[in-house]
């Protein structure tokens, strides 16, 4: 597993699409895969999850982005899973932390 979290000041469209459009682009086999939104008292979140094969791994792995946002303070989080192949223990996580720098670089460019 890995995570990524940051605070961000900004539109919340522009940033959940960025992330959207980013990810996709990032790789051929990136897929969205299923999302929810919700709104209430001025609070949103959007919750994304996307899977991607990993050569590295000779797997899938999946990333789940959360955005939260009252105005334009905005709160991101980002955590990958699968992509090891051990039944005890993780190994070999090459695979999330390629998808997540992803992410990381397209948010570091906001």
């Amino acid at each position: 597993m890995a995570k990524y979290e940051k605070l961000i000041h900004g539109d919340f469209e522009r940033v959940l699409n960025a992330v959207h459009d980013g990810i996709r682009a990032g790789s051929s086999s990136a897929s969205y895969e299923d999302g929810s939104d919700f709104e209430a008292n001025g609070i949103r979140c959007a919750v994304r999850v996307y899977e991607r094969y990993s050569m590295a791994g000779s797997n899938r792995v999946s990333m789940s982005v959360t955005l939260v946002g009252h105005g334009e303070d905005l709160f991101l989080s980002a955590i990958t899973a699968g992509g090891s192949q051990a039944v005890f223990f993780k190994m070999n996580t090459m695979g999330e932390e390629a998808f997540l720098r992803r992410l990381v670089d397209v948010v570091e460019r906001l």
